[in-house]
């Protein structure tokens, strides 16, 4: 049925009432249908918003959980992050150490004065900070600690879209136990894993190797020891899985640009980096080629942008062919302002 508006269902609802009847506004079968028009289109509101709500395409939130929870397909948590401490000194383990309003739980001591922390606060956050950390236990006096490396990162729960994605690719991908779609899905099982890829029989008969990066879509070696725990307890007897990161292949851009001077060279340079960023993370293990021409007309797209030439892609004009093993990721961006293009 076609929605109707609040002024197209009244009219509806007065066409058929008698013309013998006084039915201006302000009358009484006016007054009377008004309220029960307004609350109709409500309803009708609701009602389509409704169809969105329990359609995995568009649901959201909870409503996205439920939709997808028939698939057996559980929205992945948020994580911890694991924190490399170093000291100056002996700390007791469980001690509690803060910077920047975050807090982290010595664990255990991996080496002298090095300690294994996790973040008490769930999420990407916990990988963001490092420097030195104030002690919060009482008790601990002349002792410097300073927060380093990330043993395992943590992560945030999971978004609607990569939720989403991981049921179009259970739905649409056909399973059988131990084919290459099998290993994608149980790679993307594991929290903080955004994009997967099983190469079968990469190493001989029985072998099986899996491409992960990070629900960043960035190449993260904490993410691998994870992926290939959890692929050991649900592969195939007898099949061997080797986990690991893609290879990264850097994608450097040079162009000389015609700016219509509503912006500076500084900010297109900013939006354009950022396009390129997101272009080629769409691209992994999806595309394996940098398209020359793609890239040009990201580069028209950007506001303040007129014109462009001598466009090179890691110093070439044409495609570049991304390995098997690889990824696409953002290099250098040089863009120079000139006065004029397309002249020798």
């Amino acid at each position: 049925m076609t929605k109707m508006t609040y002024e197209e269902l009244v009219q509806a609802l007065l066409d058929r009432v008698k013309n013998d009847v006084d039915k201006r506004e302000g009358s009484v079968i006016f007054d009377a249908i008004a309220p029960c028009a307004y609350f109709l289109t409500q309803m009708g509101f609701q009602l389509e918003n409704f169809l969105d709500l329990v359609l995995p395409d568009t649901a959201v939130g909870e409503y996205l959980d439920r939709a997808v929870g028939g698939w057996g397909i559980i929205r992945k948590p948020a994580t911890t992050a694991m924190r490399k401490v170093e000291t100056s000194a002996s700390v007791p383990i469980g001690s509690l150490w803060g910077i920047n309003e975050l807090v982290y739980r010595i664990d255990r001591m991996d080496s002298t004065n090095v300690y294994h922390a996790t973040c008490t606060t769930v999420g990407d956050k916990g990988n963001q900070y490092s420097g030195q950390l104030q002690p919060i236990t009482n008790g601990i006096v002349g002792i410097t600690a300073n927060l380093t490396d990330i043993i395992t990162p943590g992560t945030d729960t999971e978004s609607d879209e990569a939720l989403r994605q991981r049921f179009y690719v259970k739905a649409q991908l056909p399973v059988t136990s131990g084919n290459a779609n099998h290993y994608i899905q149980w790679a993307l099982e594991v929290p903080g894993t955004g994009a997967a890829k099983a190469m079968p029989l990469d190493g001989g008969p029985g072998t099986v190797t899996v491409l992960v990066v990070d629900d960043k879509k960035a190449i993260s070696s904490g993410i691998v020891p994870k992926v290939q725990s959890y692929i050991d307890t649900v592969r195939p007897i007898g099949a061997t899985v080797t986990v690991q990161s893609p290879q990264a292949l850097t994608i450097n851009v040079t162009a000389n640009i015609l700016l219509d001077k509503s912006r500076t060279a500084s900010e297109i340079k900013q939006d354009f980096e950022a396009a390129l960023d997101e272009f080629l993370k769409d691209m992994i293990f999806e595309n394996y080629r940098v398209s020359y021409a793609k890239i040009g007309n990201l580069l028209l797209d950007i506001p303040g942008v007129e014109d462009f030439d001598t466009l090179l892609i890691n110093g070439k004009n044409g495609n570049v062919t991304v390995g098997s093993k690889q990824i696409p990721v953002k290099g250098t961006v040089s863009l120079s302002e000139v006065s004029m293009v397309g002249t020798d």
